[in-house]
């Protein structure tokens, strides 16, 4: 597979070509954890409450690890193809077995972490249960969720979005056709209930894992030397540039426990409402996900070769572009909010908080988009270490501080929780400019100024 050159150009060009791929393939992808909730609602509420709670401890524990490690090969690929350093193909190769000591690590770890996680955020019942019933099944895949962005971290930084999107579709109709498949059985083989669920999500993304891989290993960045046998000192540079980003996703999930902490004290339903909610919300982003995500590549190709008007260009064109997607995308869900959550449930209870949530979160949609983009940014600028720190203060102090307030100063129950949310983020999006565009007058004179760069790739 011949790569894309991306410092050269049209750079809105740039950004069709890999944002529509990565959208499409992101929106089987949402449709795929769609299919999982609607599934579990036809087991019930608990059921639902259940596989809420079991993925956001599986993204903390095992998906953090594969987007890390994908901004790592993003950023350090794309670099050295940008420098034309011929060490891509190094990288790439020490990049995967990185992935597979890292998710052989995580599995040891979420076998011990992973009940405690979800006693944390739940109570005693049928839905802690079933979230520990789905996560032992679902730890299984681990290895395959981690190699998969692994690989397209590699595919991506050469400027190919399509094979990720097309192991996303096929994955999606896997999954369409397995989930009842393993739930309900066929004819004379029984099925196993909710633990289906996990089961399909294991064998589709090992297909995934598998033809994404394949690709990667067959491109140009990876036709000349490499090396899969662990060099240490490519250990370090791959884990410096990972490991932020890692905890990065890590904070932004531990949000997610924050909220459900507080949400088990408005009962199941309120859980059951946030999961559905925050999937429908993601469908929302879609445009925002693929658009920030051709950002690394382009930054990170442009920044390597010493290109810094390009990538100043390319950073401003996304806050555009997303912000319009995004305002649009705010008026959508304001309308169709009741009628999306009617979807996945009958329950009017639930219907009503995830109504709430959706109303009050998409006036800051636009504001997820710039920080999205900047996190890309910062990955290509190979700073991913800012990342953290915004993190830390928007999805780890600034949830729990504001949600606290709402909630238990202002009385504003679970409405208070949706108001906490978009006070941390509106406020974190102001500490993430200030901090861009201090690293941007080191490292290309500037985002929003120019100035003489101080430093270089």
């Amino acid at each position: 597979m011949a790569r894309r050159d991306l410092t050269t150009g049209s750079i809105p060009h740039h950004f069709q070509a890999l944002a529509v791929p990565t959208a499409i393939g992101m929106v089987f992808t949402t449709l795929y954890n769609v299919v999982d909730v609607y599934y579990a609602g036809m087991l019930g509420t608990e059921s639902q409450a259940g596989l809420a709670i079991s993925f956001t401890v599986f993204f903390v524990l095992f998906v953090a690890v594969g987007v890390g490690l994908s901004s790592a090969m993003g950023a350090l690929v794309g670099n050295a193809l940008g420098q034309r350093s011929g060490q891509e193909g190094l990288i790439a190769a020490q990049g995967i077995t990185f992935g597979l000591v890292a998710s052989v690590l995580a599995m040891v770890i979420g076998w011990f972490a992973a009940p405690w996680l979800i006693a944390l955020v739940s109570e005693p019942g049928v839905y802690r249960e079933a979230a520990n019933q789905y996560l032992r099944v679902l730890m299984l895949g681990a290895p395959a969720f981690v190699l998969a962005y692994g690989a397209n971290g590699i595919l991506t930084a050469q400027g190919d979005t399509r094979s990720m999107q097309y192991a996303n579709v096929a994955a999606f109709f896997a999954n369409l056709v397995l989930n009842p498949l393993f739930i309900f059985g066929l004819g004379p083989i029984p099925g196993i209930g909710f633990d289906g669920i996990a089961l399909s999500t294991v064998v589709s993304q090992t297909g995934v894992m598998a033809y994404v891989m394949w690709r990667a290993l067959r491109s140009e960045a990876m036709a000349g030397p490499r090396r899969f046998t662990p060099d240490a000192s490519m250990m370090r540079q791959i884990l410096g540039q990972a490991l932020p980003a890692s905890f990065s996703m890590v904070v932004m999930m531990m949000a997610g426990f924050v909220i459900q902490f507080f949400l088990k004290g408005f009962g199941g339903e309120a859980v059951a409402a946030y999961g559905i909610a925050l999937r429908i919300e993601q469908l929302i982003l879609l445009p925002a996900f693929g658009l920030t995500g051709a950002l690394l590549p382009i930054a990170a190709q442009n920044y390597g070769a010493g290109n810094h008007d390009r990538v100043r260009e390319a950073t401003i064109f996304c806050f555009k572009a997303g912000v319009v997607l995004m305002l649009m995308g705010s008026c959508i869900l304001w309308f169709a909010a009741g009628p999306a959550m009617a979807i996945f449930t009958s329950d009017a209870r639930v219907i009503e908080i995830g109504k709430s949530y959706l109303h009050i979160d998409g006036f800051i949609l636009p504001i997820y988009v710039l920080l999205f983009a900047i996190t890309s940014l910062l990955q290509a600028l190979k700073k991913p270490i800012y990342t953290l720190w915004i993190g830390i203060y928007r999805q780890g102090i600034g949830v729990a501080l504001f949600s606290w307030i709402y909630v238990h100063v202002f009385d504003l129950g679970y409405l208070g929780i949706w108001v906490g949310i978009a006070t941390a983020v509106t406020t974190g999006l102001v500490l993430s400019l200030a901090l861009t565009e201090r690293l941007a007058r080191e490292r290309i004179g500037g985002l929003f100024t120019r100035a003489p760069a101080a430093g270089a790739a």
